[in-house]
């Protein structure tokens, strides 16, 4: 499994872009959740944070397979969820280094089993 905390800015002037592209993820969750097998998704999050510079991050935290998809385009909301990022975010992603993660034995186990095939 791989666990990734990232960051990136927000390009300025596009923090109404993230909020919008925030609000259409909430709202079109029914279309994103089929996807997590094929990416081997166990969970994703995103944070917003503004340091005291002003400057307004967005933070991704997932957990994942080794060897998921990634996002695929051809999914109608993959690629307004990838045109969004390419509009409101700068290019590429700070990656923070996982150094420990606690889950319950039994949640573990099964995170494990979604991680490798992508069902129960």
């Amino acid at each position: 499994m791989r666990l990734e905390l990232s960051r990136a800015p927000i390009k300025a002037g596009q923090e109404p872009v993230f909020e919008k592209w925030m609000s259409e993820l909430n709202a079109r969750y029914d279309e994103l959740e089929p996807a997590l097998s094929d990416e081997r998704q166990l969970f994703e999050a995103t944070f917003k944070s503004t340091e005291a510079d002003g400057q307004v991050w967005i933070y991704h935290l997932s957990l994942m397979g080794s060897d998921g998809t990634g996002l695929d385009e051809q999914h109608a909301i993959a690629a307004t969820h990838a045109a969004y990022s390419r509009q409101a975010k700068e290019p590429g992603w700070e990656e923070l280094e996982p150094k420990f993660m606690l889950t319950p034995n039994h949640i573990r186990d099964t995170m494990i089993r979604w991680a490798a095939t992508g069902s129960h």
